[in-house]
């Protein structure tokens, strides 16, 4: 069984910064994809940020690039999400996904390619 716990979420103001963490636990293999995505109220779940733990290639949503930072914690099978400049935009349940899936027949972007999830944390920033 594998299973995500979030944690790092809070309260920020407009142009502060925030760390939310993942760490995944049970099945693992060497190159699988970890990914964060977020959902604010009465939205769709989006794409925020993904890598390859065996890897050195990250993807961004556009959204996010230049502010945010996604990186391999030094405990395996642990991931950052480093989110700087923060914008009441940012305001969402920030969730972390693992997928398990080869990197030649998944899309970091889909959804689709993550088998698990975690609880999400909340992130709010204020103006």
């Amino acid at each position: 069984q594998v299973q995500l716990a979030e944690s790092g979420g809070g309260s920020v103001h407009t142009g502060e910064s925030l760390r939310v963490s993942c760490v995944v636990s049970g099945r693992t293999f060497g190159n699988h994809a970890l990914a964060w995505w977020r959902q604010a109220p009465g939205e769709e779940r989006e794409f925020v940020a993904a890598l390859r733990w065996g890897g050195r290639s990250t993807s961004y949503s556009d959204s996010v690039k230049g502010r945010f930072t996604i990186s391999k914690g030094d405990v395996k099978n642990t991931v950052h999400l480093q989110m700087n400049s923060l914008k009441p935009e940012d305001t969402a349940v920030y969730y972390c996904g693992v997928g398990f899936r080869s990197e030649r027949s998944s899309d970091p972007f889909s959804r689709a390619s993550y088998d698990y999830w975690g609880q999400g944390t909340q992130v709010t920033v204020t103006s």
